[in-house]
């Protein structure tokens, strides 16, 4: 999963006001973290990295500083839909599962919709034929890390490294034919300059989100589909998950929220990669 960033409806950064309220928001996006053992989830809330430069603070690495990004991916935060207007990006994590992912991809093809799935490294190489269903699709894949350790953020940068990298080769191994994994998305937004400049100079756009379902708590699917309806305005890019357990809710809500946006006139498309967000 990623963390949570506030943007107004054209993709425009909110106010201080907003921003605030994302460190109590994001303190609850986890709960408990089910690739890590309990505290997993302190992460997000310890380490506001919803605001798009990111803010994050750890330690310089190895290169002592900023990275280069010889493949032109910008090193802060995406947010905004790479298609521009009132585009809504659809951000699936976790996954791949064999039950779920299945049923997502059901759902998105219904609407015609693509999507930006997330996936941890492990998961990928368990399960290639959904990543190679999801790339047949014309989904994009995006580096969700080996493990899943929300507190990646306060670990060595080669261990940030090694969670990276090696979940990317999974995921493209997975994916086969030459498929790239497009973005990293920090799990529990524990995103860090290190992990940010390693993702980028490895042609991964660091990909954050604006709307948390909450779907991973299993609230129920009305409240997830009202989640979505509540928060739009904070910016296009939404969160909803394949794995971690069952996703029946969120199968449901994706169906009700892919009706709504399509009644809204809102399209749906890919997050940014090689334009940064609008001031």
């Amino acid at each position: 999963m990623g963390f949570m960033t506030h943007t107004n409806k054209n993709g425009v950064r909110a106010g201080a006001a907003v921003v605030a309220s994302a460190v109590a928001v994001a303190a609850t996006v986890w709960g408990v973290a089910t690739f890590v053992g309990p505290g997993g989830a302190g992460a997000a809330a310890r380490q506001n990295v919803s605001q798009p430069n990111g803010t994050d603070n750890s330690g310089h690495g190895r290169a002592g500083g900023p990275g280069q990004q010889p493949q032109g991916i910008p090193e802060d935060i995406a947010h905004a839909s790479e298609s521009g207007g009132n585009t809504v990006n659809i951000t699936i994590d976790d996954g791949p599962d064999p039950h779920w992912t299945p049923k997502i991809l059901d759902v998105l093809r219904e609407h015609d919709v693509k999507a930006t799935f997330c996936m941890v490294g492990p998961r990928a190489k368990a399960h290639p034929d959904l990543v190679k269903k999801v790339v047949a699709d014309g989904h994009r894949l995006c580096d969700h890390t080996m493990d899943h350790d929300t507190t990646m953020d306060k670990k060595p940068v080669d261990y940030q490294e090694r969670q990276i990298l090696d979940a990317k080769r999974l995921i493209e191994e997975a994916a086969g034919n030459g498929a790239k994994v497009e973005y990293y998305r920090a799990p529990g937004g524990a995103f860090t300059p290190d992990s940010r400049r390693i993702a980028a100079a490895n042609g991964m756009r660091p990909l954050g989100w604006n709307v948390d379902t909450k779907d991973f708590q299993k609230p129920g699917t009305a409240a997830i589909v009202e989640a979505v309806k509540r928060e739009m305005g904070n910016g296009p890019t939404v969160l909803f998950h394949d794995g971690g357990g069952n996703r029946a809710q969120t199968v449901e809500a994706l169906d009700q929220v892919l009706a709504w946006l399509r009644d809204q006139g809102r399209p749906t498309g890919f997050p940014v990669r090689t334009a940064p967000d609008a001031p």
